[in-house]
């Protein structure tokens, strides 16, 4: 299942998943659906800001269960807090700003599966491939010039 959708049945992907429907689970989706690339911080408040009181043990361990079930992807990019998306199963890329750490989504180079292709796979079957683009978001870049 690909997200985002537009509208997105959480209800639904959850049980496709064999999960069971709880409103952690419903808030954490919906939190990262509306923020993707949000860290475990922001979703915290994103969390309760819907829910009210849930403790950070409870979102943590809900991230977890989503991601192990393919409902989410986590993200780390070199030197970065870990991240969360809805976008899954589509091996797209992202770029990251040098500057203030904003990421945005970037598509696989065109044609049939090139990012899958490693020039010397040492026998492994490769299934995924992960790209980071760094470089300086345009917000960033104008605020160095002015």
């Amino acid at each position: 299942m690909l997200f985002p959708m537009a509208a997105p049945d959480f209800t639904t992907a959850l049980r496709e998943a064999s999960l069971r429907v709880t409103q952690p689970r419903l808030a954490v989706l919906n939190a990262v659906h509306e923020h993707p690339h949000a860290d475990t911080e922001a979703l915290i408040g994103q969390v309760r800001s819907s829910l009210g009181t849930v403790s950070h043990q409870a979102v943590y361990d809900v991230l977890r269960a989503l991601t192990e079930a393919g409902l989410l992807r986590r993200i780390q990019p070199a030197g970065a807090t870990a991240r969360y998306e809805a976008r899954v199963g589509d091996n797209h890329h992202h770029v990251v700003c040098r500057s203030c750490g904003a990421i945005a989504d970037v598509d696989c180079a065109v044609g049939h599966t090139p990012c899958l292709t490693a020039s010397d796979d040492h026998g492994f079957v490769v299934d995924e491939a992960e790209v980071v683009y760094w470089g300086t978001c345009p917000e960033c870049a104008a605020a160095r010039t002015a």
